[in-house]
């Protein structure tokens, strides 16, 4: 399988990183084709500009062109894979900034055909979509909030892809308070998981 992993951290120390590199050792040993985005060591610029947003729905083919590597990459992909932290109840500022610059029509989505009507997913091409993240907060706060990240990802943006799109989410709960053994665990049930895609 084509998997696109998009990872996203500041620091090439955090466990976040340790996250993505077994996640990627376990998806190449497992014969799959893997190509991966590290959106900070890119220095992926997040922000959807003025002249961006004016052209949006007019012009799209001109923010395709200028991300051209990254929608080519979705394009590419039967399966997307995302690695990131949980900060603030979703996903860091330079991944949600990813996800809006690279949802354009054309490319993610065409516009609802008529009021009150779904807009029409274009990556049917990927059939798997995982998320591997961490956060500080505990299993029943989230709850309590009603967890809104796992929300966006897995029923907003599951409407863009394959209706037969298989959904994983991996998430290491109050890793603030985790110790060397929750870590080890949750890397294990990672390349485990990951395996056996």
């Amino acid at each position: 399988m084509r998997l696109l992993i998009i990872y996203c951290h500041p620091c090439e120390t955090s466990f976040v990183a340790s996250v993505y590199a077994r996640a990627s050792a376990a998806l190449e040993a497992a014969g799959h084709d893997v190509r991966a985005i590290d959106l900070y060591k890119e220095k992926f610029d997040p922000v959807l500009g003025r002249e961006e947003w004016l052209t949006y729905f007019s012009t799209p083919e001109k923010n395709i062109a200028a991300l051209k590597s990254h929608t080519d990459a979705l394009g590419w992909a039967e399966g997307l894979v995302l690695i990131f932290p949980t900060w603030m109840y979703g996903p860091p500022a330079m991944l949600k900034g990813w996800l809006e610059r690279v949802s354009l029509p054309g490319v993610t989505f065409d516009v609802a055909p008529e009021k009150n009507a779904r807009i029409v997913g274009k990556l049917k091409n990927i059939r798997r979509f995982c998320v591997i993240t961490t956060s500080g907060s505990p299993r029943w706060w989230l709850r309590i909030v009603r967890d809104p990240g796992r929300n966006f990802l897995t029923r907003g943006m599951r409407i863009i892809f394959n209706p037969t799109c298989k959904i994983t989410w991996l998430q290491l709960y109050d890793m603030d308070h985790a110790g060397d053994r929750d870590r080890a665990r949750f890397l294990q049930k990672v390349e485990k998981t990951l395996s056996a895609f």
